[in-house]
């Protein structure tokens, strides 16, 4: 399964079970992780993030991410992609099987000691030894967090994360490219010119991706720039749930179901079924813990019949 290419479709990454249960403080279920993991494949999501290769005193949550793993491998042509963000914790991934991977690093330097004790130019390094291990059947993500800004050190230039990617890029060129505004405080013309330029810079990456939050209200909107300029795949979290806990102030990914809407609405298929995912989203909304965000749930919730509109 690739990312698909064509003008009027664009590919929905589910993260709702990997960033979207992460910051939540009361353990969720296998089983239910499992059971919204099954219920996001029915509703027409192809490539979900079903948890991270992690430290679990770090991050709790994602204890039980071979578990969930091991319950979907029999989901017809779901694509499981897990989150890693090192070489050892990459290794662990490629033990279990995992399908896709996806290896985060930051781009800010306070960011990423914050998050793996290491600089920038080390991750690098190691996402190049993690590069060189993972086969060439396996899909590879490469996810740059703080491509926009960083909690603690403000905004984080297009000059810098264009530095990076060249020492990134020639590792693995086939590998899916993500930019990620972490904290949820990029706006559309920031977006519009780091994709422009990463795209126009580097073209041997045939494909990008953008994963937005939506902190300041401005998730769709960066998502609609990013699109703009080229980018067919978006990471978004079903009920707007999520929130690094490595990265204070940042609020809930886009919601998933307030993406699918804008695309429809533009005519630019998505594949997803609008009212499935609605009751996905408040099921995900409702859970103990959770910080949820979006707007079409509740739009649609007392108008139930302008899904098929």
């Amino acid at each position: 399964m690739t990312p698909l290419d064509r003008r009027t479709e664009v590919e929905i990454v589910e993260v709702a079970p990997r960033d979207g249960f992460q910051p939540i403080g009361p353990f969720i279920p296998t089983a239910t992780k499992v059971e919204f993991v099954r219920r996001l494949h029915a509703a027409g999501l192809r490539r979900i993030e079903i948890g991270s290769f992690v430290s679990a005193s770090a991050v709790s949550q994602m204890a039980d991410t071979p578990d969930v793993l091991d319950a979907v491998r029999d989901v017809p042509g779901l694509l499981s992609q897990l989150l890693v963000p090192t070489e050892k914790r990459g290794a662990d991934a490629l033990a279990a099987r995992a399908p896709m991977v996806a290896y985060v690093l930051s781009v800010s330097d306070a960011h990423n000691r914050n998050n793996v004790r290491r600089t920038p130019a080390e991750s690098a390094a190691d996402y190049e030894r993690f590069a060189a291990r993972v086969p060439a059947d396996i899909p590879l993500r490469l996810s740059l967090a703080t491509s926009f800004d960083c909690p603690f050190s403000g905004r984080v230039e297009t000059a810098e994360v264009l530095a990076l990617l060249d020492r990134l890029v020639p590792i693995r060129p086939e590998a899916e490219i993500c930019l990620c505004d972490t904290t949820g405080r990029a706006v559309p013309d920031q977006m519009r010119r780091l994709f422009g330029e990463a795209m126009a810079r580097f073209p041997e990456v045939r494909h990008w991706a953008m994963h937005g939050h939506d902190t300041y209200g401005l998730g769709l909107a960066n998502v609609f720039a990013a699109f703009e300029e080229g980018v067919r795949v978006f990471d978004a979290a079903a009920g707007g749930l999520g929130g690094c806990p490595f990265a204070p102030g940042a609020t809930g990914n886009v919601a998933t179901e307030d993406v699918v809407w804008m695309f429809e609405r533009m005519g630019i298929a998505t594949g997803v079924d609008i009212e499935a995912l609605r009751r996905i989203a408040e099921d995900a909304a409702a859970l103990p813990g959770a910080q949820s965000g979006g707007r079409v749930r509740a739009a649609l919730r007392s108008r139930p019949e302008l899904c098929a509109a």
